[in-house]
């Protein structure tokens, strides 16, 4: 598992410690080339200086040295040798130290160069003399083992690490700390997130949440308030359903009773039959509940197919014929768009589910259209290409009535659940579970699509189905061609 926080010390504190490290190294480097210079410097002014001394003395100046020049070479700390020579014999100093060497350098009046003396290197600062009585120039030449310039040098490098050092060190706590401290945030939305329950989903306090976590925190709290809305709504549900239900099962039980204190078997079958209707009326509930719960979209999405719609209207209206002729209903289907041989109105979608969405229709149909028209009640369905309201082309159903129609008031809470119209007009339609209409528009929804209600022209009702088409990439599922208008 990935740490953000490790992740971001790592970022940053090895940047750091790289950045120390250059720049101990270039210190250490500057602080090597100041000492080469500097004591370069040094021996180079030290042997001018001896120089100067044998030219002012005259004659006898190079059998003497200067004394504190002579206290110098004396001093173990400086390990200072010096030679004095007229290029061929000894006049003064260690005879051993050599004339010649490499990596030469002038400076001024002194020429510098390395060389070997008694197996260690040494740096030599040479300076020759003009004698004064025309003889050959005098040669003086100042050394010092290399080593000492090291050990100056690592002197130097303490000198300059150390406080690098506690620098990186204070550095390493600063990031920890900022990195503590910007990370807060997310531990502040873990412990609120933590304290959710399925009871209180509160959005999250944004107040202090900076401004590049605010994307992260606000799609939280979209999602706890999605989540919140599904989980009050499914609350609801379960609670009505609960309610639905009892009502049916407590006229089984009441039923059952009846028919087992029956005293004759008229009062026996009157009691199963009542018994049974109300059976059949729990059963029916159950399904629709059934039906609700797979019109979830994330159920159902993956098995979505290529559906012809106008094929599977024509064939659902078919299988509702024989109960539209008990009701003496005319049911029909028509095309109405004129459609060209063997055109189809493919649709991406649930067979199943769409094709309960037709039957719910004309079941409600059916439920009403009789009472209102004990002759002459008709009931359409016409199916045609149409478009959603931002252009998209659709597959349209129309399921179209002359029975009594939905009341102004009633309308707007057609397609609720558990919402029935009938148990407010007494008109003598069995009380149905109030789901079928909400089944309807959830499952047109789950498909993109939309389902609306108005009044027929000639009085009745008009429930209008939209569902988005889809390109026929594959056989629809229903291949029965659209029908001609029947009747």
């Amino acid at each position: 598992m990935t740490s953000l926080r490790r992740s971001l010390l790592r970022r940053l504190a090895a940047p750091l410690s790289m950045l120390a490290l250059m720049s101990g190294l270039i210190a250490y480097w500057l602080a090597w080339q100041y000492t080469q210079h500097v004591i370069d410097r040094s021996l180079a002014d030290l042997a001018t200086a001896i120089s100067k001394q044998i030219q002012i003395a005259g004659p006898d100046a190079p059998f003497t040295v200067p004394p504190l020049a002579q206290a110098m070479f004396s001093d173990p700390a400086e390990a200072l040798i010096y030679r004095i020579s007229d290029g061929e014999q000894e006049l003064a100093g260690d005879p051993k130290l050599p004339l010649q060497g490499i990596n030469v350098r002038r400076m001024h009046h002194a020429y510098v160069f390395e060389a070997e003396y008694d197996n260690r290197a040494v740096r030599v600062a040479q300076v020759r003399v003009d004698n004064v009585e025309g003889g050959k120039p005098m040669v003086v030449e100042v050394a010092q083992p290399v080593r000492h310039r090291y050990r100056i040098a690592a002197e130097f490098l303490v000198a300059i690490m150390m406080p690098l050092l506690l620098l990186l060190l204070a550095g390493w706590g600063i990031v920890w700390r900022v990195v503590n401290q910007q990370l807060g945030p997310l531990t502040h939305l873990a412990d609120s997130l933590n304290r959710q329950t399925h009871t209180s989903l509160e959005p999250v306090d944004e107040t202090d949440v900076p401004l590049e976590i605010r994307p992260l925190t606000s799609a939280m709290n979209a999602l706890l308030g999605r989540l919140k809305t599904a989980l009050d709504a499914q609350r609801k549900f379960i609670a009505d359903a609960a309610h639905q239900l009892r009502t049916p099962l407590t006229a089984v039980k009441l039923h059952a009773e009846q028919a087992a204190v029956a005293r004759d078997t008229q009062q026996t079958y009157a009691a199963l039959r009542e018994l049974r209707a109300a059976a059949d009326r729990a059963v029916r509930l159950s399904n629709q509940l059934l039906s609700l719960a797979r019109a979830e979209p994330g159920e159902q999405a993956a098995r979505f197919v290529d559906v012809d719609l106008a094929a599977m209207a024509f064939e659902t209206g078919a299988e509702w014929v024989p109960r539209a002729l008990a009701a003496h209903v005319d049911l029909g289907f028509q095309r109405s768009d004129d459609p060209g041989e063997d055109e189809t109105l493919p649709v991406r979608g649930n067979p199943v589910l769409l094709r309960e969405v037709i039957a719910n229709l004309l079941d409600n149909a059916l439920k009403y259209v009789p009472l209102a028209r004990p002759s002459g009640a008709r009931i359409t369905v016409n199916v045609a290409r149409g478009t959603l309201d931002d252009g998209q082309p659709a597959a349209e159903i129309v399921v179209e009535d002359n029975g009594p129609g939905v009341p102004a008031n009633q309308q707007a809470d057609l397609f609720k659940r558990f919402f029935r119209g009938d148990a407010h007009n007494g008109n003598g339609v069995e009380t149905g579970a109030g789901l079928g209409l909400a089944i309807v528009h959830d499952i047109v929804a789950m498909h993109g699509g939309t389902v609306s209600y108005e009044d027929a022209p000639e009085g009745g009702s008009r429930f209008v189905v939209k569902v988005p088409l889809a390109a026929r990439a594959a056989k629809p599922v229903s291949a029965t061609p659209a029908a001609a208008p029947t009747h």
